[in-house]
């Protein structure tokens, strides 16, 4: 059975720092690629971040970029979401989901984790 178990979230403060993670099992780690993505309040859920496991090919949506950082330990099967200088607009549910690699949009992901909350205060 596949698996995507988010950890990590929690409340900090604007420009502090948290790490996410998400623990797969149930499949072939590095067949696939990891996404991030994330649903604040009132908004449409939208792709922050993702990274191909077998090659390490990864990308960032611009609001992100420079500030989050997506890496893989592919021994424990987990990706990892590195969030620094937090705006409170990073506030959101932050799921992870996993996919081809091909098509880093909502319909292109086949599974996904149930999420955990990131609150950032200003």
């Amino acid at each position: 059975e596949v698996q995507l178990v988010e950890s990590g979230g929690g409340l900090v403060q604007a420009g502090g720092s948290l790490r996410l993670s998400c623990a797969a099992s149930g499949f072939t780690f590095d067949d696939y690629a990891i996404a991030w993505f994330r649903q604040a309040p009132g908004k449409e859920r939208e792709g922050v971040s993702c990274i191909n496991i077998s090659d390490g090919r990864t990308y960032y949506e611009d609001s992100v970029k420079g500030r989050f950082t997506i890496s893989s330990d592919n021994a424990k099967n987990t990706v990892y979401l590195q969030m620094n200088s937090l705006k409170p607009e990073d506030t959101a549910v932050y799921y992870c989901a996993r996919f081809d690699g091909e098509t880093f949009e909502e319909s292109g992901m086949d599974y996904w984790g149930k999420g955990t909350l990131v609150t950032v205060s200003s």
